[in-house]
C-alpha cells in the first residue's frame, strides 16, 4: 500500500488516540512546568508508558525550557515518538529458506487473535502465496469453526483436530501437511491461554517443540496478539509469552477502538520487540504493517 493510502488508514483507525495528541491546539503557551505537566498527562492517558514519557518530558524540557510551543515542538516530538518506535525492519515478516516458512501465533482470548490469522493469511495469499492454517486451539470447538469459515474465504486449506484433542497432534499434522503439499507458509493458532496459567503455558512451549523438530529452523515468528484496548495490561502478557516461547514480534489489535494508542510505544520500549502490525479496522485489509513514520505522523495529523 501506498504511504498516502496508509496514513489515510492511519488516521482513521487512530482518530481517538490522536485527540490526545493535538498539542497544537497549545500554541502560543509558555513551555514551562505546567506545559510539561499536561504534555505528560496526556502522553500517561494514551498509554505511553511512564519510562517514554519521563524521556519525552525530559528532552522538551531541555530544548524548549520557557520558549513559546509552536510547529517546531511538534516536530520534535514527532521525532522522539519516532525513535522510541526506531526499527530496522518494520511490518517484516522471516522468511525460511526452505519452505514453508511457520509463523506461530499465541495470544489470551479476546484478544483478536483468530482475526489476525484470518487478516495475515489473506495478506499473504493475495502475494501469492500458499496458505495452510493449523488450528491448534482445541479447547475450545468454536475458535477451530471460526478459524475454518475464515479458511474458506481466505482460500486456505486447514487441518484440526477432534475437540480435546492433543493440540500437539494437531501442529504435527498441520507440519506434515505443508511438508507434503509443498505450502509456502503454515499459521499456527493456539489456545487463547490465560498468561497466569503455568501448565498451558507448557502446552505452548510443547506445540513449538513438535514445530521444531519436524522443520529445522521453525518456527521463524513467534507472534504475540495484544489487544491495545488493554493498554498497559498488555505488557505483563507480553514479558510471560516472551519468557515461555520466545516471542519475536507482536501483533496490536483494536486501536481504533481505543484513546490508548501509544500503547504501541511502551510495548516497544519495555520489551524491545518489533510491532509488526496493527489492527485499525475489522475489515480483513484492516491489518497493517507497522510503520513508525507513518505511525506517529496520523497521531498529528
Amino acid at each position: 500500500m501506498a504511504i498516502k493510502g496508509l496514513l489515510e488508514r492511519f488516521k482513521k483507525g487512530l482518530a481517538r488516540t490522536a485527540q490526545l495528541f493535538n498539542i497544537r491546539a497549545w500554541f502560543g503557551r509558555k513551555v514551562d512546568q505546567s506545559f510539561l505537566d499536561d504534555l505528560e498527562a496526556r502522553l500517561i492517558q494514551a498509554d505511553v508508558g511512564v519510562v517514554a514519557t519521563g524521556r519525552i518530558i525530559d528532552r522538551v524540557r531541555e530544548a524548549y525550557a520557557d520558549k513559546t510551543a509552536d510547529e517546531n515542538l511538534v516536530a520534535f516530538v514527532k521525532d522522539e515518538l519516532k525513535s522510541l518506535l526506531e526499527d530496522p525492519n518494520p511490518g517484516v515478516l522471516a522468511v525460511a529458506a526452505k519452505k514453508p516458512s511457520v509463523y506461530l501465533i499465541a495470544g489470551v482470548n479476546g484478544s483478536g487473535k483468530t482475526t489476525s490469522i484470518a487478516k495475515l493469511a489473506q495478506r499473504l495469499k493475495d502475494q501469492g502465496q500458499s496458505i495452510v492454517l493449523g488450528a491448534c486451539d482445541t479447547f475450545r470447538a468454536a475458535a477451530a469453526d471460526q478459524l475454518e469459515i475464515w479458511a474458506r474465504r481466505a482460500g486456505c486449506e486447514i487441518v484440526r483436530g477432534a475437540s480435546r484433542a492433543d493440540p500437539a497432534s494437531v501442529a504435527h499434522d498441520a507440519c506434515q501437511r505443508a511438508l507434503a503439499r509443498g505450502i509456502d507458509v503454515l499459521i499456527v493458532d493456539t489456545a487463547g491461554r490465560l498468561h497466569t496459567q503455568t501448565h498451558l503455558m507448557r502446552e505452548l512451549e510443547k506445540i513449538k517443540s513438535v514445530i521444531q523438530r519436524l522443520i529445522p529452523g521453525a518456527p521463524h515468528e513467534v507472534l504475540l496478539v495484544l489487544d491495545g484496548i488493554n493498554g498497559q495490561n498488555a505488557i505483563r502478557q507480553a514479558e510471560v509469552f516472551t519468557k515461555s516461547i520466545g516471542c519475536t514480534g507482536v501483533v496490536l489489535t483494536k486501536l481504533d477502538g481505543t484513546a490508548k494508542g501509544g500503547v504501541v510505544v511502551a510495548v516497544r520500549q519495555t520489551m524491545k520487540l518489533p510491532i509488526k502490525f496493527i489492527g485499525v479496522g475489522e475489515a480483513l485489509d484492516d491489518l497493517q504493517p507497522f510503520d513508525a513514520d507513518t505511525f506517529v505522523e496520523s497521531l498529528f495529523a
